[in-house]
């Protein structure tokens, strides 16, 4: 005898057909890959270090299947282990160097070779990597092959990004946890390029990391009035700036101090003198150096990936290949006066003005008068007709 059909049965089983159906589509699209946060940078500078915090950090990047579980156990450890802590009897140590699947990983004293584990996974990230150079990992041993694993990357305090080259809706970390970025330009051979300064300066700020602009080669000025003039606006906004030699030995003294005791990452064109400059004030560094192409003006890659070098018994420097560009993406034209103080209250007619074309320009009339800086204006010119709108 067939059983009569029912309004429960009948419109249930539709009902929860359709959960069925609702929960495999959110879970395939949970599979998926998402589209980094999308924040209004200048909101982040208006709400200051806080803000930023919550933005350059980010979750640690543990193996799928115990995020939930190390989660639960590293909130609820005692004492002074607070959220995203390690337990004081696990294995921490600092990565120095990556490569595809692999990383050096100073630990005690020593460096190691670590494996990625396989089940380490930065999918809940807007990251396109699992380690960057800088990061503190977890690691686990194996006696018996005498091997090690990276299992976890605890969070970010600081991070130094720039789009993932083969896919614009990720981010690539460059460096991690650093404390301070120094810019450093060449007087001549290559010559100094002040919009690049700027370009690492915007980028320093967006990341809440201290600049610190080092002018190399100095040895090759015509006169000290022509460096005066270039580096005055620097310090006119409050940026340190100092002046090296590394042929003559002169700021060698005051560069080693600035970077004791402090995580350091370098930036600049390939030729400035980067390697140069830390072999002469650490000589064990031993860092691979170049000569200059005087025909193009710019210098061989001498430094071919990041690395994590000790200075001093407290500091790290990290050496990084030559890059023009990083710091600006998601930048837009209306953003980047924001950046440049000294345009701050010149009293413009319209408050959303570029500096550009539009009538009563206070900051136009302010370089033609000669109180801004002609050529950080020129610089700023050049950085905005590069940006979006």
């Amino acid at each position: 005898m067939s059983r009569k059909p029912t309004y429960d049965n009948i419109f249930g089983k539709d009902r929860r057909r359709r959960e069925l159906q609702k929960a495999g589509r959110a879970t395939k699209r949970n599979r998926e890959p998402r589209p980094p946060r999308r924040n209004d940078w200048m909101d982040l500078v208006d709400q200051g270090e806080d803000a930023w915090s919550e933005y350059v950090t980010d979750q640690r990047i543990m193996p799928r299947d115990e995020r939930a579980r190390q989660q639960a156990a590293v909130e609820h450890l005692p004492g002074d282990n607070g959220p995203g802590q390690p337990p004081p009897d696990v294995k921490t140590g600092l990565v120095v160097e990556v490569s595809t699947g692999l990383c050096r990983v100073a630990l005690n004293g020593q460096v190691r070779l670590c494996h990625l584990r396989g089940a380490l996974t930065s999918e809940d990230t807007r990251f396109s990597g699992v380690v960057a150079v800088g990061d503190r990992v977890i690691i686990s041993e194996d006696d018996s092959t005498g091997g090690a694993a990276v299992e976890e990357v605890l969070p970010r305090r600081t991070l130094i990004a720039r789009p993932d080259p083969s896919n614009p809706n990720l981010q690539q970390i460059l460096v991690a946890n650093v404390d301070q970025l120094l810019i450093v330009a060449a007087w001549r051979e290559p010559h100094i390029w002040p919009e690049l300064i700027d370009r690492y300066l915007i980028a320093a700020k967006r990341h809440g990391i201290a600049p610190l602009i080092c002018i190399n080669k100095v040895d090759l000025a015509e006169s000290r009035e022509a460096i005066d003039d270039k580096i005055t606006p620097y310090r006119a906004l409050g940026y340190r700036v100092l002046l090296t030699s590394a042929a003559t030995g002169e700021g060698l003294d005051a560069l080693r101090a600035a970077l004791a005791g402090s995580v350091t990452v370098l930036a600049g064109l390939s030729g400035v003198g980067k390697s140069t400059l830390l072999t002469a004030i650490q000589p064990d560094f031993a860092l691979r150096t170049g000569e200059v192409n005087h025909e193009e003006g710019q210098g061989r890659h001498t430094t071919t990936q990041a690395v994590m070098l000790p200075f001093g018994p407290d500091g790290h420097v990290i050496d990084t290949p030559g890059i023009r560009e990083f710091g600006l993406a998601g930048l837009n034209r209306a953003e980047l006066a924001a950046f440049y103080p000294e345009f701050d209250g010149q009293g413009c007619r319209f408050s959303n003005c570029l500096h550009l074309h539009e009538p009563d320009c206070a900051v136009r009339d302010g370089v033609r008068a000669g109180r801004l800086s002609p050529m950080r204006y020129h610089a700023y010119r050049k950085i905005l007709l590069t940006l979006p709108e």
